[in-house]
């Protein structure tokens, strides 16, 4: 009973420490991830301790002497913001195995848990030898004799230690996972033989009840497991070991030239078919593909050339690799790299050819801002922020073909939609600019309301109110995994415009949003966050002081837990910011709305920005000026190597039937207009796509509808 106690005990502890801060997530939408070149490029100039290139063949592979430290490194540091492994993905391995009779079995990889749950590990696994509850869990589907080979492998390994893992023997491959209970599951793929002295290219592929091992882009073999591949897989404060399970034994003593792991994807098509299957490749580490190659194993001659093109799906160019040539297989794209970075030789874009209009969905008022999102399990949803009080708000579902009414929400002249997410929480927000008592004018305050998605009743219910002015939009972000929502709060009653807005942050225990920072705005439209590197930025699109438009938006960057000033920007009327990067570049838009300085004349052809950020002298620089009508909003988006941005014209000082355009990218000649879309009156523009299609949706503030069109390429 004492031994149960500890653990639990035990348990309670971690979980304490581990889970406390946040909800498990899944990591997902991640790139290819080349683990080899994580570790080999710490140094471009040499090879980290224990690693040693070797050449067999004319090709580069790297040898391990010593299971040294910096062969391992945190899984955090690649699968970044995730608490879960991914529920399908791929590994892609190129390595030639020498002699290994001498071995009972090597580790290509393994990703092992933290010296803490190994400690919980041990204690569960004594209790059950107490207990005598062990049961034998290894599902391998042995031939006669191979069970007892099996028996050999360390108990430690059985319950302990490892989480993930892909291990070699002379005739097999052993792909390892903890399963359920704590138990590592472990499968043995009977493929071609490995251990003949030449190279090979291995794609082991995991959706859940299958397993697929590819050799050299042959049939592949397929396993389907007695208990599938766990979808709640914790690798919080795990460490993955390259070449090893972090110790001498089990050391691979072969060569290894590709290691990357392909998150949610089946990486065969990648690399298959391929012109030399057995060193297909996806993504070898530069320091192993720059070689001057003096002949290959097998060939009749010699040639002597050097191999100037890599090939993968990330590449990273500097000085060492000037003159290098890099293709890109999935945007069939060939590029050189000129010491700094990639330049285009031969691309293959995806190019937007026209617009075409999809849906017209009819609203029960006119709208200021549609909001689209994902709900897990529910699919894409549209939030529509109607004036109208009495019809409340309208949530739209995606239905594959058109958005379809799904439910209505009370709201009081509402201004803007904000969807976020807390661990696997999703919230909606809406910015009320009107109440009960505002429009009775007893009061001069009105209440905006956070919504939660209810899994159980599949809708949203009221969640929190918090108290605002005229709210104009909200602004949801994350700053070290600590969530903050910030509000624009427009007006106090209906002349005083220099008011502060609020920055709330989550307090975990009270299970709701505080004030965390108050900042002062001038009739504030909007909210932008954005991440530069370490650094985090928040801008306010200020609007109106109460005598002109003519004023200053502010960009606040954060230091030492709160929101300084970084850079005033003149804008007249400002009611949005975009912000938008293309390749290292940073910038950001603003929608200029109209001038008006006082003496009653209004200016609606105006200019509206874009900024770009001087990452020498740190600040923000004009960039391009566009000509704009009463602009209310800016939607960036990309197609392929393609950018485009779209504008909200809502008014031109006569009338509200006009165009919206949507300007494309052209490099030195900034953003250049391709497409002009009949509006009326919009107030907001947001991409989407579904199922590979991609569309724009444009809600409007003077008829009750909304349109959506879809963008066709080629």
């Amino acid at each position: 009973m004492s031994l149960l106690i500890l653990v639990q005990f035990l348990l309670l502890g971690f979980s304490v420490a581990d889970t406390a801060t946040d909800t498990w997530r899944h990591c997902t939408d991640l790139v290819p991830l080349d683990l080899l070149s994580f570790v080999l490029e710490r140094d471009p100039s040499k090879l980290v301790p224990g690693v040693h290139m070797k050449e067999s063949g004319g090709v580069r592979g790297v040898h391990f002497s010593s299971p040294h430290t910096a062969m391992s490194f945190p899984s955090s540091e690649v699968l970044v913001n995730c608490d879960l492994f991914p529920k399908e993905f791929s590994f892609v391995v190129t390595l030639k195995v020498t002699d290994i009779a001498h071995k009972k079995n090597e580790y290509i990889f393994s990703l092992m848990e933290s010296k803490k749950a190994e400690k919980i590990a041990t204690v569960v696994k004594e209790l059950e030898n107490d207990k005598g509850i062990i049961s034998e869990r290894n599902k391998e589907r042995e031939q006669p004799g191979e069970r007892e080979k099996e028996k050999q492998v360390s108990s430690n390994e059985k319950l302990g230690g490892i989480i993930l893992g892909l291990r070699i023997s002379r005739k097999r491959l052993h792909f390892l996972f903890r399963g359920h209970g704590g138990v590592v599951e472990h499968m043995v793929l009977r493929g071609p033989q490995l251990a003949d002295n030449q190279w090979h290219t291995l794609v082991l592929t995991v959706d859940g009840h299958h397993v697929r091992l590819t050799v050299d882009c042959k049939s592949p073999v397929e396993i389907a497991p007695s208990r599938p591949f766990p979808s709640d897989l914790n690798i919080h404060g795990s460490k993955f070991h390259i070449g090893s399970r972090g110790r001498w034994k089990g050391l691979f003593s072969g060569l290894l030239r590709q290691l990357v792991l392909v998150p949610g994807s089946d990486a065969t098509h990648h690399v298959c078919p391929s012109s030399d299957p057995q060193l297909a490749a996806l993504s070898v580490p530069p320091l192993l593909s720059d070689l001057s190659v003096i002949g290959r194993e097998g060939d009749n001659h010699v040639t002597s050339y050097e191999e100037r093109v890599s090939v993968g799906l990330q590449r990273s160019c500097s000085e060492l690799l000037q003159g290098q040539m890099w293709f890109n297989p999935l945007k069939k794209g060939l590029y050189l790299c000129d010491g700094k970075v990639w330049i285009a030789v031969l691309e293959d874009h995806k190019r937007l050819d026209y617009v075409l209009e999809h849906q017209v969905l009819t609203t029960s008022s006119e709208t200021h801002d549609v909001e689209v999102f994902q709900v897990p399990g529910m699919g894409l949803m549209a939030a529509m922020a109607h004036k109208s009080t009495a019809s409340g708000s309208a949530v739209y579902l995606w239905s594959g073909t058109g958005f379809q009414l799904y439910q209505n929400i009370s709201t009081y002249e509402a201004l803007a939609w904000r969807h976020f997410s807390m661990g696997k929480k999703t919230f909606l927000v809406v910015s009320n600019s009107g109440g009960e008592k505002r429009v009775n004018k007893v009061s001069e305050t009105d209440s905006s309301v956070i919504y939660k998605w209810s899994k159980k009743r599949k809708r949203f219910v009221q969640f929190q109110t918090l108290q605002t002015h005229c709210a104009r939009d909200w602004e949801a972000f994350q700053i070290n995994r600590q969530t903050y929502l910030a509000v624009a709060n427009h007006r106090q009653g209906d002349n005083n415009h220099t008011i502060n807005s609020v920055i709330y942050i989550w307090n975990k225990l009270t299970k709701s949003f505080e004030v965390h920072q108050m900042l002062p705005t001038l009739g504030a439209y909007d909210w932008e966050f954005f991440t530069v590197g370490p650094y985090h930025f928040l801008v306010v699109a200020n609007a109106f002081d109460g005598k002109t438009t003519s004023v200053d938006s502010v960009i606040y960057v954060w230091v030492d837990g709160s929101f300084r000033v970084f850079q005033t920007i003149k804008t007249f009327c400002a009611t949005d910011w975009e912000m938008f990067q293309i390749g290292s570049r940073v910038f950001l838009v603003v929608a200029n709305g109209h001038r008006f300085h006082g003496n009653g004349t209004n200016l609606y052809a105006i200019n509206s920005t874009i900024y770009e950020l001087d990452m020498i002298g740190r600040v923000f620089v004009r960039f391009q000026d566009i000509v704009t009508y009463s602009a209310v909003d800016w939607e960036f988006f990309s197609l392929g190597e393609e950018y485009f941005l779209v504008v909200a014209n809502s008014y031109n000082g006569e009338s509200y039937s006009l165009n919206s355009i949507l300007y494309r990218w052209q490099g030195y000649e900034g953003f250049v207009p391709v497409h002009w879309l009949p509006t009326i009156g919009c107030s907001d523009w947001e991409f989407f796509s579904s199922k590979g299609e991609s569309y724009l949706i444009y809600s409007s503030a003077k008829d009750p509808l909304s349109k959506v069109f879809k963008l066709k390429t080629f």
